[in-house]
């Protein structure tokens, strides 16, 4: 445990009174017992919802001492939360919270995505260790300064893609490693999302709200825009305001075992092309507002070491599957079962499948009997729980330890990430660009990584970042 942490408990323990004694932990309890002074204390900032996981099992030893959500009795599990932790000081504002609990050290965040990024600096600002659900923010620009703000304050981080802890994952990087399927220049991957609305008209405001809600703490650097509930509590990611779309749902948990596994690094380029819809004759719906109902994505990255080759990584959603490589068998799925979501990596001598977080990855060589690594057979433990233990465990370790060294997802990893995949929104948001009736962002986009701008289209460089109401500056 870190030094700061390890003060924390300690001024905590010497607060019991004069009546503390330190006995053996098999006097205080049996297998499992936890000192006090190795407890964690932790905040959960956005307490319903996925924001959940803290009513399951990696918390129990922990202390979750505050909970933070903008909706106190919203039907999407705050009042769950509440219930668990009755003891929890609770707030409607992050900000208040990590003013007042002074003996924190760490938070979880899990907002919609539009709020991860500023509550996120904030907290590690402070010298917080943070979990933050994917993706890691809302925009490239937040990923880029959150990764600065964690190595600045050397504070322990974990995004939660879960399934960068899968053994699936581990599974491929060796396939790759030993260049299983050779010289590799191709990924296919896709997903069934959206399973939300998505690519029609932004909806018109109401005049009422659910009681108790506050709906400007919601909206926080969003514009303000009057309630709808097709933002709250769950469809804000089909608008842009708010979400990143079935990209920045599912882009972290499809794209990792790929991204790690061959070590690609920010993209050259990067362009796509949109689903149409048609509600009138001959005129293409065009609602800029939010992402399409399904979309093809192109990047383009240097070879690297693991791959030999310059490699172009394609990515489909809306239900979108890439065509059936000739070594699949007809009967296999691609991916996971129903060809739902997965990933196709190419090489010149063999291919690698695998469903979402890498799992049940396969390896397909010329000739050779299918090799079909089965994770659901050996990886018995939940991913959630599996992700949430590695953040943990290194928390107490503190930043640079060798627990450290075993997350799977820390911001060094998951902010350049990060920005990969949220290439491909900046590539959709400059596709539905017009002027006049002329669309002008319809082409090959070039990236330069290390100064995050786009180098051939101005325009473009708006959904770098974003425009943020007052007050809720990063």
């Amino acid at each position: 445990m870190n030094k700061n942490s390890r003060r924390k408990f300690i001024k905590k323990s010497a607060l019991i009174g004069s009546g503390f004694f330190i006995v053996p932990r098999n006097v205080l309890g049996g297998n499992g017992y936890v000192s006090p002074s190795d407890q964690m204390l932790i905040a959960s900032i956005g307490s319903g919802g996925k924001g959940g996981d803290i009513r399951n099992k990696w918390a129990s030893k922990e202390r979750v001492v505050a909970l933070c959500d903008v909706h106190p009795d919203g039907s999407h599990g705050v009042i769950k939360s509440r219930k668990k932790y009755p003891n929890a000081n609770f707030y409607l504002d992050f900000r208040e919270l990590l003013d007042k609990e002074k003996d924190l050290d760490a938070v979880t965040i899990s907002t919609p995505d539009h709020t991860h990024g500023i509550i996120g600096n904030n907290a590690m600002n402070r010298g917080l260790h943070v979990y933050i659900q994917k993706p890691l923010t809302h925009n490239i620009e937040e990923a880029r300064i959150l990764t600065k703000t964690a190595k600045k304050n050397k504070v322990v981080t974990q995004m939660g893609n879960q399934g960068g802890s899968s053994l699936g994952v581990n599974k491929i990087k060796e396939w790759v490693n030993n260049k299983s399927i050779g010289k590799i220049s191709k990924v296919y991957s896709w997903t069934n999302r959206p399973v939300w609305p998505q690519g029609f008209e932004m909806p018109k405001p109401t005049t009422s709200k659910p009681e108790n809600l506050n709906w400007d703490l919601w909206l926080g650097p969003a514009q303000y825009r009057g309630y709808r509930p097709e933002f709250h509590p769950f469809n804000w990611r089909g608008w842009w305001d708010y979400g990143t779309g079935a990209l920045g749902d599912m882009g972290c948990h499809i794209l990792d075992a790929p991204y790690k596994a061959l070590e690609l690094g920010y993209p050259k380029d990067v362009e796509c092309s949109v689903a149409n819809i048609y509600e009138k004759m001959w005129s293409a719906n065009y609602y800029p507002e939010g992402p399409p109902a399904a979309s093809l994505i192109t990047l383009h990255f240097d070879k690297t070491s693991k791959t030999d080759s310059n490699v172009e990584l394609i990515w489909m959603d809306g239900g979108i599957v890439p065509p059936r490589p000739e070594i699949i068998p007809a009967e296999d799925y691609l991916g996971e079962e129903g060809n739902t979501n997965g990933v196709l990596i190419i090489g010149d001598k063999g291919v690698i499948s695998c469903g979402v977080y890498g799992l049940n990855p396969k390896l397909y060589r010329k000739g050779e009997k299918t090799l079909h690594f089965e994770t659901d057979s050996i990886q018995k433990e939940g991913l959630d729980h599996i992700h949430h233990e590695e953040w943990i465990n290194a928390c107490k370790g503190g930043y640079g330890s060798e627990e450290y060294k075993k997350l799977t997802s820390p911001i060094e990893y998951s902010g350049p990430f990060t920005e990969t995949v949220l290439m491909g929104n900046l590539a959709l948001r400059s596709y539905m660009l017009k002027k006049g009736k002329e669309f002008i962002g319809r082409k090959k986009l070039l990236w330069d990584g290390e100064n995050t701008r786009i180098t051939n289209f101005e325009p473009a460089n708006q959904f770098v970042g974003r425009t943020r109401r007052k007050g809720w500056e990063l």
